[in-house]
C-alpha cells in the first residue's frame, strides 16, 4: 500500500480555516504527538518552499538558535 503523506496533509487541511491550521499546529506542537510529526513536515515544506531567501534564512537562524540553547 503506497500513501502520500503530502496528499492526504493536503486532502484533510483542503477545507480548513485558518483557525483550524493554527490549532491543528498548536495542538501537535503542545501534545508533542509523534503521529503529527510527518504532518508538521508537511506544513513546514510548503512554508519553507513558499518562503524567501531571507525568511529562510531567518528560519534557519531561529533553529540554529533554539537547538544551541538546548545543548
Amino acid at each position: 500500500m503506497n500513501i502520500s503523506i503530502r496528499s492526504h496533509i493536503f486532502n484533510n487541511f483542503k477545507d480548513s480555516t485558518k483557525k483550524d491550521i493554527r490549532l491543528s499546529i498548536d495542538e501537535a506542537v503542545k501534545d508533542e504527538d509523534e503521529i503529527t510529526l510527518p504532518g508538521l513536515g508537511v506544513f513546514f515544506e510548503v512554508l519553507w518552499d513558499s518562503s524567501s531567501n531571507d525568511k529562510k534564512n531567518e528560519i534557519v537562524e531561529s533553529l540554529y538558535s533554539k537547538l544551541k540553547k538546548n545543548n
